[in-house]
């Protein structure tokens, strides 16, 4: 670079999730997904409200940003259209050759076009691709704060790399070098998108559905067939095409074959009911998936040697591989970030600009932190679009408030400080509920939350307590792994308990959420319970409530007794 870029603009843009983040002098000004703001869930527009609060917020105009990191390479999907071509060998494979070939360079034409237009938006700016798994890689690392890590990256396709093993190192600022890496078509992340599509769920957004329905379920029935469909090898995994097809970028070619729907069950449409080959097809997926994790991550420390292993990907979201990663003792300590998904990787792309440019500045306000989106300390609460709700103002103790209404049943919704980084509700815009209360999953689930039956809920504890209810034996401060539940917990609080007996939990301190920690110590004042049951704010479809205004029509419109607001009491 000509010169030395203050000003970077991470951006996820024109795909999925589409995010932005900055960085002035290695500081980060914040993070925040475009679908907070836009109300579109999973947004692949241009990120314009997240990039317009950004500016704002640091007093910046579209000419002061000096570089704009993108969170793909074009090139690099070029390299594919060679390999793409030696699939024609093979008469299972040959139909894909040439439809995957183009496809592969259709998209490093279209990314380059985005980038293009990308410099027409910023034109005092370089626009910098970056290496998707390298963004990924960065987000989990940097969040992390450690000097040195493994870092293990598991998605569905970024270029033409689906994992990555690197090792984290932190010389003054964050670096990762990947030691091995596995190309397309082996993709964890492809297979388990493509079952969770053939069990009538959308891809790339329900997968934590079909996590769930897979502890209803008996994994024998389809184990072996997924152990010949995913089969783990020395240095990783493959698939084999006769069940999982190999990728086309192009719509029309269905990821799962023939034979896997002979060998399994016919397609699941979305309004039929939920039969048990559904829930052992689930299992099975699951079982796999947690296999392959384990054996990524112990290559991982076989080839870092490190005794930390930092996870991003989008499989990374998958709480239950992660539990039992943890618990088979690999490694000392797990780190998932808060957003391991490809939003986090806008602020990946500009931390790796920002290293990479020579600003001597360290970077800073990225490792162990959530809460990175607007804030709206005082907002001005026109309740005219809702007739039916009224509001005062609470002028006593807020935290003993909000814990002595969950203490008599309530449900009701937290809407706090800055909105929280990545899929996971962290305690600033929540639903919260007592575990306590005879039927609260199934209320939460039919008439709050308007979802599945079988889908659990996450609780939240005092991160002192959690050794009384959780077996996991590290903090889990972004409701991102799966734990264990002792005896206590299934003897108090039965409600939290998934049906295979664990939880995704989120231990909370009092530094991290110091409202959230008083409102979890005063409930367990009342009850002897420290845990409540938390889930995002927002109902099945709808993206998590990023403005006042999406939590008062989350109010006004699901079966929420309540909303409190930036102090204010906002009820029916």
């Amino acid at each position: 670079m000509d010169h030395v870029p203050a000003v970077v603009l991470g951006l996820c843009s024109y795909t999925h999730d589409s995010a932005a983040a900055l960085l002035v002098d290695g500081e980060l000004v914040g993070f925040v997904e475009e679908e907070r703001l836009s109300q579109k869930k999973h947004t692949h527009e241009y990120p314009h409200h997240a990039v317009e609060w950004l500016l704002g917020e640091a007093g910046l105009t579209p000419a002061d940003v000096d570089a704009v990191a993108y969170n793909f390479q074009p090139v690099r999907y070029l390299a594919e259209a060679p390999t793409a071509l030696r699939l024609a060998l093979s008469g299972t494979t040959r139909d894909r050759a040439l439809p995957r070939a183009a496809g592969f360079a259709k998209v490093a034409l279209r990314t380059r076009r985005r980038v293009q237009s990308l410099g027409r938006r910023f034109p005092g700016a370089q626009v910098s691709p970056v290496l998707h798994h390298r963004a990924h890689q960065l987000t989990a690392f940097a969040a992390s704060g450690w000097d040195e890590s493994a870092v293990l990256v598991v998605d569905s396709l970024g270029e033409r790399q689906t994992t990555t093993i690197a090792h984290g190192h932190h010389a003054g600022r964050p670096a990762t070098r990947t030691l091995e890496a596995i190309h397309d078509p082996a993709s964890l992340g492809y297979v388990y998108g493509a079952v969770t599509e053939h069990l009538g769920w959308r891809r790339g957004d329900e997968e934590g559905t079909v996590m769930a329905l897979a502890a209803l379920g008996d994994p024998t029935r389809f184990r072996h067939l997924f152990a010949r469909a995913v089969r783990t090898t020395a240095t990783g995994f493959a698939l084999d095409p006769a069940y999982f097809p190999p990728r086309v970028l192009t719509s029309g070619y269905p990821r799962t074959s023939r034979r896997f729907v002979v060998e399994t069950c016919p397609p699941r449409r979305p309004d039929e009911p939920i039969q048990e080959v559904h829930q052992d097809l689930a299992a099975a997926l699951q079982e796999r998936t947690e296999q392959v994790m384990l054996h990524m991550a112990r290559r991982a420390r076989l080839l870092t040697g490190s005794r930390r292993l930092c996870l991003g990907g989008g499989v990374a979201t998958n709480c239950v591989s992660v539990g039992r990663i943890i618990e088979a003792g690999i490694f000392d300590e797990v780190f998932v970030p808060p957003a391991p998904g490809d939003a986090g990787t806008a602020l990946g792309a500009a931390v790796a600009v920002h290293t990479d440019s020579g600003n001597g500045r360290p970077l800073c306000g990225v490792a162990r932190a959530c809460y990175l989106g607007p804030s709206y300390p005082e907002p001005n609460l026109d309740l005219t679009p809702w007739p039916g709700l009224q509001q005062k103002t609470l002028d006593i103790e807020v935290a003993e408030f909000l814990a002595d209404q969950l203490a008599h049943g309530m449900i009701v919704g937290l809407f706090q400080g800055r909105v929280e980084a990545g899929p996971r509700a962290l305690g600033n815009r929540s639903i919260l509920a007592s575990p306590l209360e005879p039927g609260v999953v199934e209320r939460l689930n039919a008439s709050v939350k308007f979802r599945e039956p079988f889908r659990p809920f996450a609780p939240m504890v005092l991160a002192d307590r959690a050794r009384e209810f959780f077996t996991l034996g590290q903090d889990a401060p972004y409701m991102s792994m799966a734990s264990g539940v002792t005896n206590k917990a299934r003897e108090h609080i039965p409600a939290i308990v998934h049906a295979n007996g664990t939880s995704r939990l989120q231990t909370i301190n009092p530094t991290q959420n110091p409202f959230v920690h008083d409102v979890l110590r005063a409930f367990a004042r009342r009850t002897g319970v420290p845990v409540l049951i938390n889930t995002s704010l927002n109902v099945k479809g709808k993206p998590i409530c990023g403005t006042p205004d999406m939590a008062l029509d989350c109010l006004a419109n699901s079966g929420l007794d309540a909303l409190l607001l930036e102090g204010r009491w906002i009820t029916k």
